[in-house]
């Protein structure tokens, strides 16, 4: 007879980040200073050395998770500008 099997479980969140989640936080903390336009200007630069192909696959992959971080900063920005507006709404009645 077999013993039953157990079940995977993810690692315990006591344990260190992995270091991509480490990276990830540091490019963010990197990042957290610039306002939305240089953000936004900066990530189109990425984009277009990325669509040019001249980098290296190793250069591609730091552009490429520079570029998810400059777009998460964008996220963020235009997040709170909706929320600001959002507040700033007056509450209409939906009943009628």
């Amino acid at each position: 007879m077999t013993p039953p099997r157990q079940k995977k479980t993810a690692p315990e969140e006591t344990g260190p980040p992995d270091l991509a989640a480490q990276e990830a936080a540091a490019l963010d903390a990197e990042l957290a200073e610039l306002s939305y336009e240089q953000a936004r200007d900066e990530l189109v630069v990425v984009v277009r050395r990325l669509e040019s192909g001249a980098e290296t696959l190793e250069e591609s992959l730091a552009l490429w998770e520079r570029g998810e971080a400059l777009a998460r900063r964008c996220e963020t920005w235009l997040a709170g500008a909706q929320a600001k507006l959002d507040a700033r709404q007056p509450a209409t009645d939906q009943d009628g």
